[in-house]
């Protein structure tokens, strides 16, 4: 069911954000204006296209908020993971459209912090390098002490 309505929804959204459907709304506001003069005018002439407009607009909401969310939740699957393959930043950042509005706030005040100190950011970038550059030698270290322990373990087995 989810599946079905994902697709349909994709599809209408695809085909009624495109300009022939555009121009098929107004032609049909066109119409209905040029009829006004044949019914006076009436309370029924005018019902017609209220409840038209009004009955396509409750449909669009739904089908825009379900390409929205969809949309939105792509982007932000794609943001998680530039920041995740990015060496030196911070993944800490993953996620933040979770965070509470105080804390998003913080974050924002840090940024402009950092933004006005420019040092501050190559600072930053040469901590998050140097931090890198410690774990690539203990795991080098550890690597190294792995493998005297395996070849002493197979040592001991031959003797």
């Amino acid at each position: 069911m989810k599946s079905a309505f994902r697709v349909i929804a994709n599809k209408i959204s695809v085909w009624t954000g495109s300009a022939s459907v555009f121009l098929g709304a107004i032609l049909v506001v066109a119409v209905w204006a040029s009829t006004g003069p044949i019914f006076d005018f009436s309370d029924t002439w005018q019902l017609v296209i209220n409840t038209g407009t009004t009955i396509i607009t409750f449909l669009m909401v739904f089908l825009i908020q379900n390409t929205q969310n969809r949309d939105g939740k792509a982007v932000q699957l794609k943001l998680d993971e530039l920041i995740r393959a990015t060496k030196g930043a911070r993944s800490t950042y993953v996620g933040l459209e979770d965070m509470s509005d105080d804390d998003l706030s913080a974050l924002d005040k840090e940024f402009k912090l950092l933004s006005q100190t420019p040092g501050a950011i190559r600072a930053i970038n040469k901590l998050h390098a140097k931090i890198e550059e410690e774990r690539a030698s203990r795991r080098g270290l550890r690597d190294a002490a792995a493998r005297l322990l395996h070849r002493d373990h197979d040592n001991e087995k031959t003797k």
